[in-house]
Formats: structure tokens, C-alpha cells, sequence
């Protein structure tokens, strides 16, 4: 089995492994957690936070690389035995995927794809994603420094307080160096970690990552040129390939036309079929119905003339003056 696909993912568990034990070898004695414990400042803890998100997006990046090779391989053979037209898109969710499609719809109007453009414009989430790996490792490191100056002022305030004291106040002299040792201890533990945990660790994951995606964007491109490079240029089989698939569209909309119009043509015939048999039903006393609904119509408008007759007779006799004389105005 071609091993190229697991590179990365390689690559990163070696490095974690090697991180693991030069921290088991060399600061097992340096009491790290039992300082992490007492740390007032709490920075110490944020940057361990921050080191984890990161080691989690690093690896995250990590199997999406892989899954993005194993795909890229199979598709290249694919593309090996039959060209980029022999390449089957099931997904979109995958970049390489997503990459050979818009390479495929590019050569189906007839345009020139630009693979380079695609290439970065597909892997540019995977590049985000290790920039912001190696952000956070420099967030790590001034973090550090941070910490430092933190440190070094509970330094400069526990030996203030145990410079005003001496002489006369043991109790807080001791409480004064207490505070300066913790002082130096934060200022030497966080520099420490910020430059272990961001400067070394998280920066050499983020290299990593960034070698996956260029290892990837060159594979895909490798692809391109050399099983389906002669395919981007326009020839006259490809133009009658274009034109024969475009023929056989349009055949398939003027068979769908015709079926949409006989259709048609049924339907206005049944209705036309049910008129006729609705005018030449007869209805209770024998005569069309036609007849029967053209009598109830003349019957309604008489009834609607004796309604207005009766409603003319019930009105008062003020109302019948006030029309009266608006007439003869």
C-alpha cells in the first residue's frame, strides 16, 4: 500500500511522540504541575488552554489532510486509466472533489480551467486553519513574556515589602520573600512554557500541516498536467463531443415538450367532452340544463326587482321627498 497518502499524519505522531518523551526526560524534575497548582497569576493555565485548542486544530487538520490524500489517490487512478472525464463526484464535501468538479463543469462550456486558481481557492480553508495553528503558537510565546514581567513585578513587590520590614517585622519579611520566590517562579515558568508549548511544539505542528497542503496542492496539480492536461485544450473532438451532448439535451427537452403538449391536448379534449355532455344532460322535467340554469338566472333577477319594489314601499315618507327632489334638480 502506497504509504505517501499517511505522510502527514505520520509526521505529526512522530513529533508528538518525540515532544512527549524529551518532557518526560528533561522537566520530570522541574515540579511544572505542582507549580501550576499555587500560580496566583493563573497565565500559566491560559497558556496551557491555548496550547490545547491549538493541538486539537492541528490535528484535526491533520486527518483532513489524509482523508483529502487517500481521496487524491484513488482519483488519480481513476484519472490514469480514463482522464478527467472517467472521474465520478459522488461528494462535494471533499476539497479534491470539489476541485475536479468545477475542473469538469469549467470544460463543459467550453472554457479554459485555470488549475492553479482552483487549487488555491479550495485549499484555502486548510491554510487558514494552519496559519491560525502557527498564530496561536506566537500568541503562546507572548504570552510568555507576559508572564515574565508579571513575575518579575511580584518580585519587586515581595522584596519591597521585605526590605520595609527588616529589622523589625520577621513575620513579614518571610512573607515578603515568599512573594518574590513565587514572583521568579512565574517569570521563569512562563517563559518556559510559552517558548516550549508555542514556540517549539505548536510551530513545528503547524509546519507540519503546511508541508500536508503543499504535498496535496502539488499532487492534485501533478494530476492535472499529466492525465489531464492534453483535455483543457479545446480540439475538434472535443467540440463535437460538446456539441452532440448539447444535442442530446436538447432532444431530450423536445421529447419532454411533446409529452408536456399531448398531454395538453388530452386534457383540453376531456374538458371539451364534459361540456358537451354537462349542455346535453337533461335535467328533472326532461330540458337541458342549460335551459333550467338560463330560467333560474331570468327568476333570480325577478326576485331581485320585487326585493327593491318592497324596500321602495317600507321607506319613509322623508326619504321619498329628498328623491323626489334631487330628481327635479
Amino acid at each position: 500500500m502506497n504509504q505517501q497518502p499517511f505522510r502527514t499524519l505520520i509526521m505529526w505522531t512522530i513529533w508528538a511522540a518525540a515532544a512527549i518523551v524529551v518532557y518526560l526526560t528533561l522537566y520530570r524534575d522541574t515540579e511544572v504541575w505542582s507549580f501550576l497548582k499555587d500560580d496566583t497569576s493563573r497565565i500559566t493555565w491560559l497558556i496551557l488552554g491555548l496550547f490545547a485548542m491549538g493541538l486539537v486544530a492541528s490535528f484535526a487538520l491533520t486527518m483532513m489532510i489524509t482523508r483529502e490524500a487517500l481521496r487524491a489517490q484513488i482519483l488519480e487512478k481513476t484519472a490514469r486509466a480514463g482522464g478527467i472525464h472517467a472521474i465520478e463526484i459522488k461528494s462535494s464535501r471533499r476539497a479534491v472533489d470539489r476541485f475536479f468538479y468545477s475542473i469538469k463543469a469549467t470544460m463543459e462550456v467550453r472554457g479554459e480551467p485555470d488549475v492553479e486558481t482552483l487549487l488555491n481557492v479550495e485549499l484555502a480553508v486548510y491554510e487558514r486553519i494552519s496559519r491560525t495553528v502557527e498564530l496561536i503558537g506566537h500568541l503562546l510565546i507572548t504570552l510568555g513574556l507576559i508572564g515574565t514581567v508579571m513575575g518579575l513585578t511580584l518580585t519587586l513587590t515581595g522584596l519591597t515589602g521585605s526590605l520595609n520590614a527588616l529589622g523589625h517585622d520577621q513575620e513579614m519579611l518571610l512573607l515578603g520573600l515568599r512573594q518574590a520566590m513565587g514572583g521568579m517562579g512565574t517569570a521563569f515558568y512562563t517563559t518556559l512554557l510559552g517558548a516550549v508549548l508555542g514556540g517549539v511544539l505548536l510551530r513545528m505542528f503547524a509546519l507540519i500541516n503546511q508541508h500536508g497542503v503543499e504535498s496535496l496542492h502539488d499532487n492534485m496539480l501533478r494530476i492535472c498536467l499529466v492525465y489531464c492536461s492534453t483535455e483543457f485544450v479545446q480540439t475538434p473532438d472535443q467540440e463535437v463531443r460538446a456539441l452532440n451532448k448539447e444535442i442530446e439535451t436538447l432532444e431530450k427537452n423536445v421529447a419532454m415538450l411533446r409529452s408536456a403538449l399531448g398531454e395538453s391536448k388530452d386534457a383540453v379534449h376531456g374538458l371539451g367532452e364534459e361540456i358537451r355532455a354537462f349542455n346535453a344532460k337533461p335535467g328533472e322535467t326532461g330540458e337541458p340544463l342549460e335551459l333550467l340554469i338560463k330560467r333560474h338566472r331570468e327568476y333570480c333577477n325577478v326576485l331581485r326587482d320585487e326585493m327593491r319594489i318592497l324596500y321602495a314601499m317600507k321607506r319613509p315618507w322623508w326619504l321619498k321627498l329628498v328623491e323626489l327632489f334631487r330628481r327635479d334638480r
